[in-house]
């Protein structure tokens, strides 16, 4: 099966919560003193079957209630549900079925069992009884795995028709009419399936899920005669295990000593690989049994449980599956796992896989271990040639990495190092909390693993990156065992802490780990931060703490010691001075502060000495400054070439909505392009290992000129080629000339579908979280990018786009008209502003082509003025800001008004001018978070109370510009999502 079908095939998971919904909680045990003391040999019933339950790992052992007699019974079942009666008869043992049918007919849903100590002549006597109140009678042989056997049989046959014909789960058939016979092997029965089930609940990820697999175990289904044995048949036959039959009991109404045998023949007939157990005391059996390849049991002999346990194991997929030499059936080799299946069925022979797979074998192994979703696709699939031998190996092989895949996504596994492989997703160490990022992280594979799509979007694989969360009990260990506190707490340098975190020691077990995973993950790693406080909702701690990336070593005991060395440096960074006055800040104490820690494969190719990702991105889901078309709701996503380090640390990035990804404002105009596109990118040097970790965390990530990694071919399709001669940009980067990331072959011709995936991922993220969200993101393009594999989307963060600037009423267009400066209905920006006292005004009466210029000069003097202060302001003023045509608007540079916080524009009467978010003005607007008002179109509903500004005294007055300085500070509301914003006077609220 080919990569693109295999893409295709959606393995269902099982959903093991969902199974075993119809349980036993509550049994009421008819029973005299006597007879309970008996059953209970001086102890409690339910605290006996309390201990089975706990030996066998199953959840929710049924508690008992005991009464004396039938009178008792009917009042408690009165007055209390139960789910079982077991009935032990007295001395009148007519007495038990008589009330039995009445109990029947008053409660016919509740299961009715007869418990009788085993003699021949009870046996006698129950044969002329009327059993129709009675659903099954046992022979109590003194031994409480019946009890067990008892409730999980009942329990078996309630929750079949779901578990069995909706979900998957596999059927064992019991055909056997002996109470004597029966009572004595569904107890050993369930108990060698129990304990089986245990073992193969250790492919489960963690304690939780195995627990849960238990639930998948495979269901046995009693039946006392040919007939029912048949019904049974002809409702499950699609999901049976296996058959387990005795040769005489009654056909047609009649006993027949041979319908075992006849029975045997049918369900050959209709199924030829369907393993066959008979038992017969009757030794002569065993040639009929031959006839159609089934296997013999004698019920005479004195080790019948252990030849039942082997027979169980060899024909029915239980224990390892062994593979045979189909002309002798001599052992060839065996495999203890799926993981061992998955790496050694290429080495199975041609004629041996084709036995195995032609006889259900391999299904039937799969099935017994609850793995549903592949056994079942092994089933559907026939063999008949040894021609067909590796394409079953590749059929197997793919199959169980799918699976595998498909079961590591979405779940925080425990990481043990003999499972932890290329096919693991995320993984945990420890016990404590995951940390902020590591549950975003957690909460990501989840959503990918609802939405399948992601296994094939368009030609690109969305995932995480391979991780492993060291869980913040280790960080408190590491934290008490080298006595750190005093230390850490203290108000010593930086450097200082830094080089004692580094020299202390981590626990022994946690480097064994380390040194198993450095042999699965052959690629660069970063070590990054997870704190209890990071990426909460109100809280944005992100930033705070370090993040170190490490190369691969080809020695790796260093490699394991540069791992260690990060992960202490991350710890240390906790305790940082800026940590600590960002934790007063915020209200929060240090010391309570816990720290998991993620390392994490980094997203990269290497590229000569250097290793970084195609591309990486963070993306909004609500753009607060849309430009032309775009709306708020779009999303907006600042992309660059190389590591994300380059966007987080405020370098030029590449801004664009992910629905309209054609309308770029960079690469808008060549002017743009040449002055506003990416000119360097991050990258981790794999050269430098033997450095020390520095309180500068890039210390190994240096700035590459794009110009260097485009020439060397590292940057196709991410880049397009400035030519010169024509003044004309090209999108390839074959060309000659400049080289300016410009992403075009990916945004405008389709190369690779990054905008639309950005826009599912946004999408997504926040519906789930049920708010706006920020996510984080890289990936790789392929060297030759087609319609089944364009390369891959790494999602690695996502958070809560909200914090405390941005809380606001969304009702703040119902603000009283006189209590507004300014009110403005085309807003770009979002949340409240506090902490400007001044207003910088234009006379719009002094605008002119012939003022402008020295308008400009002008204003730059005053705003260096609030730059040393340290203090901000409004700008206000006619035209368009920034322009480089006076005659449109005030020509400013960015530096001359740097310290505005909010940027007015008044239209001109009679003119209609663009506003300055056209031009590459805007870019420092949304860089820095500033506010950006449009008023005075005709129509719009906007105003400025210019007649309380000029009442107001000025602090500085020219023949063109007006300050008014006030004692209270200005408040500027906006709400982006509206595109609506206000400035109230001086005092109002």
């Amino acid at each position: 099966m080919n990569e693109s079908l295999l893409s295709q095939l959606y393995l269902k998971e099982t959903a093991f919560q969902n199974l075993m919904q119809e349980r036993i909680y509550n049994v009421l045990l008819i029973a005299s003193d006597y007879d309970a003391f008996m059953l209970e040999e001086d102890g409690r019933v339910e605290e006996q079957i309390f201990m089975e339950y706990v030996s066998l790992n199953l959840s929710s052992p049924p508690r008992v209630t005991r009464v004396r007699d039938y009178a008792s019974a009917v009042a408690a079942l009165d007055k209390q549900q139960f789910n079982l009666i077991i009935a032990m008869p007295g001395v009148d043992l007519s007495e038990t079925f008589t009330k039995a049918v009445e109990i029947k007919h008053s409660h016919p849903d509740v299961p009715f069992v007869v418990l009788t100590p085993f003699s021949r002549e009870v046996s006698r006597r129950i044969g002329g009884e009327d059993l129709s109140g009675v659903d099954y009678v046992f022979s109590w042989l003194g031994n409480v795995d019946l009890l067990v056997a008892i409730v999980k049989l009942l329990e078996d046959k309630m929750n079949a028709p779901v578990d069995v014909n909706e979900v998957g789960v596999q059927m064992i058939l019991l055909v056997e009419d002996s109470v004597r016979f029966y009572s004595s092997i569904l107890p050993t029965l369930y108990k060698f399936i129990l304990r089986q089930s245990l073992i193969f609940s250790t492919e489960a990820l963690n304690a939780h899920e195995s627990m849960l697999r238990m639930r998948g175990r495979p269901k046995v289904m009693l039946a006392r005669d040919y007939e029912e044995a048949m019904l049974l048949y002809e409702t499950y036959k699609d999901h049976m295990l296996g058959v387990i039959s005795d040769v005489s009991f009654k056909h047609e109404g009649v006993k027949d000593s041979k319908a075992g045998i006849k029975l045997a023949h049918e369900l050959r007939k209709r199924d030829p690989y369907m393993p066959i157990i008979i038992e017969s005391s009757e030794s002569e059996n065993s040639e009929l049994v031959d006839t159609f390849g089934g296997c013999f049991l004698d019920k005479n002999s004195k080790k019948l449980p252990v030849d039942l346990g082997k027979a169980i194991m060899d024909n029915f997929g239980f224990g390892d599956f062994i593979i045979r030499n189909p002309e002798n059936g001599t052992e060839i080799m065996r495999f203890k796992d799926l993981k061992a299946l998955q790496y050694g069925v290429h080495k199975v022979p041609a004629e041996s896989l084709l036995h195995h797979a032609s006889h259900n074998d391999i299904s039937r192994w799969l099935y017994s271990r609850a793995l549903f979703p592949i056994a079942q696709v092994m089933k559907m699939h026939r063999f008949t040639s040894i021609d067909e031998a590796p394409a079953v190996r590749q059929l197997v092989f793919d199959l169980i990495v799918k699976y595998r895949k498909m079961k590591n996504r979405g779940v925080v596994a425990e990481f043990k190092r003999e499972r932890f492989d290329r096919y693991s997703s995320f993984a945990r160490i420890g016990q404590g909390s995951l940390g902020g990022k590591g549950r975003g992280l957690a909460f990501i594979d989840a959503m990918i693993k609802r939405n399948p799509v992601c296994d094939n979007f368009n030609g690109v694989v969305i995932r995480i990156p391979r991780t492993v969360v060291l869980c913040t009990d280790v960080f408190d260990e590491f934290m008490e065992m080298n006595g750190l506190y005093p230390l850490a707490l203290s108000n010593v340098p930086d450097q200082e802490i830094l080089d004692a975190f580094l020299k202390a020691r981590l626990p022994q077990s946690i480097i064994d780990d380390m040194s198993s995973l450095y042999d699965v993950i052959d690629a660069p790693l970063a070590v990054r931060s997870s704190s209890l406080l990071e990426d909460s909702h109100y809280q944005p701690f992100a930033g705070v703490y370090s993040t170190y990336m490490i190369p691969h070593l080809n020695d790796k005991s260093e490699g394991v010691e540069l791992l260690a060395g990060a992960i202490k440096a991350v710890y240390a960074s906790v305790f940082y001075a800026q940590s600590k006055a960002y934790m007063v800040a915020t209200s929060n104490v240090i010391d309570q502060e816990k720290m998991a820690v993620i390392i994490q494969e980094v997203v990269g190719k290497q590229r000569g000495e250097h290793y970084y990702p195609a591309f990486s991105g963070v993306g909004r889901s609500l753009n607060y400054y849309p430009t032309g078309k775009e709306q708020p709701e779009d999303g907006v996503c600042e992309l660059a070439a190389g590591l994300g380090k380059h966007i987080v640390d405020g370098g030029q990035a590449l801004r664009f909505s992910p629905a309209r990804p054609k309308h770029v404002l960079q690469t808008s105009t060549t002017q743009l392009a040449l002055r506003d596109t990416q000119r360097t990118l991050c990258a981790l040097d794999t050269t430098q290992a033997e450095q020390q970790f520095a309180l500068d965390e890039g210390f190994n990530i240096p700035n590459l000129p794009v110009q260097e990694e485009a020439r060397a071919g590292h940057l196709r399709y991410m880049i397009s080629t400035y030519d010169a001669m024509n003044d004309y940009i090209v999108d390839s980067d074959s060309a000659r000339g400049r080289h300016l990331v410009t992403f075009a072959n990916v945004l405008k011709h389709g190369v690779f579908p990054l905008a639309p995936a950005v826009k599912f991922m946004l999408e997504l993220g926040q519906e789930q979280m049920d708010r706006a969200v920020e996510i984080e993101f890289a990936g790789n393009i392929a060297d030759s990018p087609n319609d089944d594999h364009r390369g891959e989307i790494y999602w690695l963060q996502i958070r809560p786009m909200v914090d405390r600037r941005e809380m606001l009423d969304d009702d703040i267009h119902n603000v009283e008209q006189d209590k507004l400066l300014i009110n403005s209905t085309k807003a770009l920006g979002h949340g409240l502003t506090d902490g400007i006292t001044a207003v910088v005004m234009v006379k719009p009466e002094k605008f002119s082509y012939e003022n402008n210029w020295a308008i400009a000069s002008e204003i730059a003097k005053i705003n260096s003025n609030f730059t040393n202060s340290g203090s901000n302001y409004i700008l206000m003023g006619p035209g368009r800001w920034g322009s480089s045509d006076a005659a449109l608007g005030v020509p400013v540079k960015w530096t001359d008004i740097a310290a505005a916080r909010l940027i007015v524009e008044q239209s001109l009467p009679g003119k209609r001018i663009d506003p300055s978010q056209g031009s590459h003005f805007f870019q420092n607007l949304t860089s820095f978070g500033v506010g950006y008002f449009t008023v005075g179109e005709e129509g719009d509903g906007s105003l400025v109370d210019t007649d309380f500004l000029n009442s107001c005294t000025a602090s500085y007055e020219s023949e063109c510009v007006k300050v008014v300085t006030f004692d209270s500070p200005l408040k500027v509301a906006i709400n982006g999502i509206k595109g609506m914003g206000v400035v109230m006077k001086p005092g109002d609220k």
